[in-house]
């Protein structure tokens, strides 16, 4: 079984002006692309392991052949975190309701101080990598970052809501200025698919 792109259910310049459609484009056909291709390579000599969704291929990192491995943590790793991103933004504005929100308000107080603890989060992470708001192995929500394309699964954990903040990601609109990337981003958040996310990770 290949790995495919997933495909979008919006157009490139969809999500404008928060995120521009050249930065779009590039990011989905190149970037995410580079990572499927990359990740169906390390997996051409072992049958098995093709025949695995990419979610159980991280769960169970160790029992990946170690001569692969960084293959997979890094091309896996980046398939399913940009598959993940993808979903979970939208053209049109929504508002965290329902099971979220309410978990969102009991674990951090309010939004505003999720907000706060993710835009830390995101804006702190030196380099390369991800900012995560997901499901702990005790069912509960919590606020991480990861380097590079690593995936929270490895450590047990669901993610429910990812931001990207590789330079790649936003550098031709918004050059060296994570924080403004960063606030737009909850303009186009489909708390839809969060919600459903979250739902998913505690039934």
């Amino acid at each position: 079984m290949k790995h495919e792109l997933p495909k979008l259910s919006y157009n490139y310049d969809s999500l404008e002006p928060y995120i521009d459609a050249k930065t779009m484009e590039i990011h989905y056909t190149k970037h995410h692309k580079t990572y499927v291709d990359k990740l169906n390579s390390a997996l051409e000599k072992h049958p098995k392991l093709q025949k695995m969704r990419v979610e159980e291929l991280l769960r169970d990192i160790d029992s990946v052949p170690k001569e692969i491995r960084t293959a997979v943590v890094n091309h896996g790793g980046g398939h399913l975190n940009h598959s993940l991103f993808w979903e979970i933004l939208s053209p049109k504005k929504q508002a965290p309701y329902g099971n979220i929100a309410k978990s969102i308000e009991k674990t951090f107080g309010n939004f505003e101080n999720f907000k706060k603890q993710f835009t830390d989060i995101a804006l702190s992470k030196f380099g390369s990598g991800w900012a995560w708001l997901l499901v702990n192995n005790k069912g509960k929500l919590e606020i991480i970052s990861t380097s590079n394309q690593d995936s929270p699964l490895m450590d047990s954990k669901t993610p429910i809501l990812g931001l990207d903040v590789w330079e790649h990601a936003y550098y031709l609109k918004y050059q060296n200025r994570r924080n403004e990337y960063v606030e737009a981003f909850f303009n186009i958040i489909n708390w839809n698919k969060v919600n459903e996310l979250f739902k998913e990770a505690t039934d």
